[in-house]
């Protein structure tokens, strides 16, 4: 990794980029490892971003994470890029080919938060606008992030979440939701059956930048049950699925 001396500025963002790369928690030993720079020059850094409130000290004293204002930053950087236009469109095509409404989510920090959604035309419904949170646990692209991240870091995130029950249908034991999880992994989508809201059901499948396998995003259908039923909506995981090639593409172009 190289980098202009002179631009003091400019470094910082190298290495919150560096860092945000990372799997885990991070030490001062670690970041230079990542960086290869000297070891006073990133301890100074580490203490200018975590005093910008960039990073946040783990409660051991010695680790680093992400905060809520940097991934803040990059929800937003990826909300409003050059592709939001052609992503929406192809939202908005999803929804009226399937008549309900469509999400597209990203992964944020113990939470699912909504980067663009496009409503039904039915009274019925549930507005949920684009900055909405909704937790991981009981929610159809949660659960779908969950079971395709590294098994370490899923397991110190679902460490740090209680799996707060819902509705009767919620997940509450972390047996139950392994195994919801493995079943994700074979069958490649996810659902909600109301498990976060009673009485509305979603299906969601992953949307992966060409050449990747991470799951950057997560493109889903949200419906009333009483007008579609999951199985119902499950019959749309084809069109699902085109959507969310599509959108990967847009991903692989930035």
């Amino acid at each position: 990794m190289t980098s202009d001396a002179t631009a003091p500025g400019l470094r910082l963002l190298e290495l919150l980029e560096t860092l945000a790369q990372q799997t885990r928690a991070f030490s001062l030993a670690d970041a230079v490892a990542a960086t290869g720079w000297a070891k006073p020059t990133v301890h100074r850094m580490l203490g200018q971003l975590e005093a910008g409130g960039w990073l946040a000290r783990q409660p051991d004293g010695r680790r680093y994470s992400l905060t809520a204002r940097t991934l803040g930053l990059a929800e937003a950087a990826l909300s409003t890029s050059s592709q939001l236009g052609v992503r929406h469109a192809v939202l908005r095509q999803l929804a009226a080919d399937i008549g309900e409404s469509c999400n597209l989510t990203a992964l944020s920090g113990a939470e699912v938060v909504y980067l663009d959604r496009v409503e039904s035309a039915f009274p019925l419904r549930i507005e949920l606008r684009p900055g909405t949170r909704v937790p991981l646990h009981c929610s159809a692209s949660g659960k779908l992030f969950l079971a395709h991240l590294p098994a370490r870091r899923r397991q110190l995130l679902l460490d740090g979440v209680a799996l707060e029950r819902h509705t009767p249908q919620t997940i509450t034991t972390r047996q139950a939701l392994d195994e919801e999880l493995e079943r994700i992994r074979g069958c490649g989508h996810a659902v909600d059956a109301e498990e976060y809201v009673q009485g509305l059901v979603c299906v969601a499948v992953p949307v992966l930048a060409p050449g990747q396998n991470a799951v950057r995003c997560a493109v889903a259908v949200q419906a009333p049950a009483a007008r579609m039923p999951l199985a119902r909506a499950l019959q749309h995981l084809g069109r699902l699925s085109d959507a969310a090639r599509a959108l990967g593409r847009t991903l692989g172009s930035e």
